[in-house]
């Protein structure tokens, strides 16, 4: 568990998750406002409404802190991702509601996107990996819709590739945000996008519900 990974002098469980809950909650705060690296831990610590002393005993650095915020925003990507992934019924329908749930998820959560990306590189190596892998996790439960909802339209190398474009696609709506939502609103965004995959799949979109 990444949990785990975290050093903390209380041997409550109970108490170490809502403390850290507490701490990712006022350091997301803070790193959207000033980054990670101008984020001092005294200003974290009266964020959550702890003294100095008290955050220290459910972290031991301020990397720690940043780690628990990345693994944090990714558990929530991937559990409201999974919530709308629903493989009873595989069809192109199916392959469409997921996209539109992935793209309405990153416009939600863009500014934890944006934190992600943008201070991960501060993360030590072993910490780093960790975080590749959830995100290796998250592209791999794309690339799974893909594989079952379009079997016949796509080879499974195809399906890698296309699930880390739509990822990036789903990310871009953030990262290029100062011009894409000058420019489209978020459902003619997601509209194009998928007419594009659709069409350079050889799928017409009026194919949809078949």
């Amino acid at each position: 568990m990444a949990q785990d990974r975290i050093v903390s002098s209380i041997k409550d469980q109970e108490l170490i998750m809502k403390r850290r809950s507490q701490i990712v909650q006022g350091a997301v705060s803070l790193f959207r406002e000033k980054g990670f690296h101008r984020t001092t831990t005294r200003e974290i610590a009266k964020e959550c409404g702890f003294s100095i002393g008290t955050l220290y005993e459910y972290i031991r650095t301020k990397e720690d802190v940043l780690f628990l915020v990345v693994d944090s925003i990714h558990h929530q990507v991937r559990d409201r991702l999974e919530e709308k992934i629903d493989l009873k019924n595989p069809s192109i329908d199916t392959f469409i509601s997921m996209l539109e749930s992935f793209f309405r998820l990153m416009d939600d959560m863009q500014e934890e996107v944006l934190i992600l990306y943008q201070e991960v590189k501060s993360l030590k190596r072993e910490s780093k990996s960790y975080v590749l892998e959830k995100e290796r996790l998250m592209v791999g439960m794309l690339e799974r819709v893909i594989v079952t909802c379009l079997p016949d339209e796509i080879s499974p190398q195809d399906a890698r590739l296309l699930a880390n474009n739509l990822f990036v696609q789903g990310q871009m709506w953030g990262f290029r945000r100062w011009i894409l939502q000058k420019q489209f609103t978020l459902d003619e965004y997601m509209e194009r996008q998928i007419r594009f995959l659709l069409q350079g799949l050889g799928i017409s979109y009026t194919d949809r519900g078949k």
